[in-house]
């Protein structure tokens, strides 16, 4: 039996977190924050499915590059206690293939784009029986 979930969180400068680690992260990649100067190297994680960019039709050509983007949301913030990005994840049926997952978290991330303008970084983790899909939004638009 199928089941949903969805979940919005903030990734905020006051609870410790980053834009950059948290890319790094969802997508199993090294990204260097520029502004702390710190490396965040998960290229081991595993479990990853798939990665992509959904950016606007009128962003840079730069937004397709995670590392680019998310030193970009940081530096585009200037308060310590900034929210540099949100996190949606979403819960996805195990009963259903890959690319159906792709397809109905693109949907998704294309709804995002076309309402509030922004970037979406999308990662698909899947283990065993579970999937979901993590998809972080800039807090700029486009």
């Amino acid at each position: 039996m199928a089941s949903y979930h969805l979940s919005v969180k903030t990734i905020k400068r006051s609870a410790g977190r980053t834009a950059t680690a948290a890319g790094a992260y969802r997508a199993g990649e090294r990204i260097e924050c520029q502004r702390e100067g710190r490396v965040h190297d998960y290229t081991r994680k595993q479990g990853i499915e798939e990665t992509f960019i959904v950016a606007p039709e009128t962003a840079p050509a730069w937004a397709q590059d995670r590392a680019a983007l998310w030193n970009a949301a940081e530096e585009s913030e200037t308060r310590r206690n900034a929210v540099t990005a949100r996190e949606w994840e979403l819960s996805l049926p195990s009963e259903i293939s890959a690319e159906d997952r792709s397809q109905i978290t693109r949907e998704f991330a294309e709804q995002l784009v076309s309402r509030y303008g922004v970037a979406v970084d999308v990662a698909i983790h899947a283990k065993r029986q579970t999937a979901k899909a993590i998809s972080a939004t800039t807090t700029p638009t486009f």
